[in-house]
C-alpha cells in the first residue's frame, strides 16, 4: 500500500490551493475541479477536509465523473492513463487536473467539456 493512500486529503489540500493561487487561480476554481472529478460539492468536500479523510476513503466515497478517463498526460513522470492501481490512478487524475488548472488551462478544457 502506497503512503499517499493513508494520507489525509486535508493535509494535501492547502498545497493544491497554494499551487493554483500562485498561478492566479482561485480556491473556488480548485473546488469546482474537485467537484467535477469526485461529485463532492463544497459542503461534502469541507466535511471530508474537517474529518481528515484519507485519500483511500475520499475516493471510495466519490462518484467519479464518467469523463475521468479522458484525463491523460504525465504527472510526476508517470502517464496517468497507464497507472494500473485504480486508487492511484484516481489520485493522479486529481493531481493532473490541479496541474492543468495551475498552468492556466481554460476551465472548459480542464473539465473535459
Amino acid at each position: 500500500m502506497h503512503r499517499i493512500f493513508t494520507t489525509s486529503v486535508s493535509s494535501v489540500y492547502p498545497h493544491y490551493v497554494a499551487k493554483v493561487a500562485k498561478k492566479g487561480r482561485t480556491k473556488a476554481e480548485l473546488d469546482e475541479v474537485i467537484e467535477w472529478l469526485t461529485g463532492f460539492d463544497a459542503v461534502a468536500l469541507q466535511r471530508h477536509l474537517d474529518a481528515g479523510t484519507t485519500f483511500e476513503d475520499f475516493f471510495a466515497d466519490a462518484q467519479l465523473n464518467h469523463n475521468a478517463p479522458l484525463i491523460t498526460g504525465v504527472v510526476c513522470g508517470v502517464r496517468v492513463e497507464d497507472v494500473e492501481d485504480p486508487l492511484m490512478q484516481q489520485i493522479r487524475y486529481l493531481d493532473k487536473l490541479v496541474d492543468e488548472l495551475a498552468r492556466g488551462k481554460a476551465m472548459a478544457k480542464v473539465l473535459r467539456s
